[in-house]
């Protein structure tokens, strides 16, 4: 396989997480722990470097779901792999996502969550394919909006292989 071709690069992606931390930083002025919710393994590179950036109290827990695993495809189906280890009734929860395609894993993750009675639930999401949708989903903070490419780097793999990439780049799966 080729390396991957730069579609967002590191410097872009720095500012664009700098810029999402203030705004999510004055949205929450006030809230005394904001809890982020980081979806593994793909949001834990983001996840940190937004939460870094944060100038509010936070804390950080995480889930792991599976749609793909090593496939290309998904068929809907969200599977549970780890829970959070946090009682979130009454917080103030941020979902942390790398990446929003087709919906299904943020939109069961909505839903799930919903049902545990948190005080908010917002969505933070690094990239988002719009042409890739099948189920509506709230994005309340967006990175960046991409073509409907196979991506990889910041958090973001094919076969669980370039996620440390430090930018976001295009790979074709079967090269």
């Amino acid at each position: 396989m080729s390396d991957p071709k730069v579609l967002i690069s590191e410097q872009t992606i720095a500012a664009k997480i700098s810029e999402l931390a203030q705004t999510i930083s004055s949205d929450y002025a006030g809230v005394e722990d904001l809890v982020m919710v980081g979806v593994l393994k793909g949001s834990f590179i983001f996840l940190a470097d937004l939460s870094r950036r944060l100038t509010i109290p936070r804390s950080v827990d995480f889930m792991a779901l599976s749609t793909y695993g090593n496939a290309t495809q998904t068929d809907g189906a969200v599977r549970m792999i780890m829970d959070l280890r946090r009682n979130i009734a009454g917080r103030h929860v941020l979902i942390v996502e790398d990446i929003v395609d087709t919906g299904y894993t943020i939109s069961y993750l909505l839903r799930a969550l919903a049902t545990r009675h948190p005080a908010s639930l917002k969505t933070c999401v690094l990239v988002h394919k719009p042409d890739r949708r099948k189920v509506p989903v709230q994005i309340d903070y967006l990175g960046f909006e991409i073509p409907d490419v196979w991506v990889v780097g910041f958090g973001l793999d094919w076969s669980e292989r370039y996620r440390t990439l430090p930018y976001i780049g295009v790979v074709e799966p079967g090269d």
